[in-house]
């Protein structure tokens, strides 16, 4: 039996059915890698578990450039990225700010990484 294709072979005769299953669109793609880039740097993930075990699961900022050994400058930088991201969320109380995570943020971000 000869298995070589010929002129007549059509792309549909070779190629497997498209599948059912629901992909990313773009706009949902776009937005899980802004979670998922927020959360694949070392210092935000350390930032992220230092507000967690916080007192009532929140941190002030002058609690978190210590542990990390980093300047305030870049500790507010990566602050802003998992805020912008949705992973915390910011409070202002007087001169300082008060971080907290976003309720099921993580969980979404499970959700994103398990969906695919």
């Amino acid at each position: 039996m000869n298995t070589a294709l010929t002129m007549d072979t059509t792309t549909e005769q070779v190629c497997c059915a498209p599948s059912d299953r629901p992909v990313l669109n773009a706009a949902d793609a776009q937005d899980s890698a802004r979670i998922l880039k927020a959360l694949s740097d070392p210092n935000r993930l350390r930032l992220l578990s230092i507000v967690k075990a916080g007192d009532g699961g929140e941190a002030c900022v002058c609690d978190l450039t210590e542990p990390l050994d980093l300047g305030q400058p870049t500790v507010s930088h990566h602050l802003k990225i998992l805020v912008d991201a949705g992973l915390l969320e910011r409070e202002k109380r007087g001169t300082w700010a008060y971080y907290s995570l976003v309720p099921g943020a993580l969980e979404r971000a499970a959700t994103i990484i398990t969906g695919l």
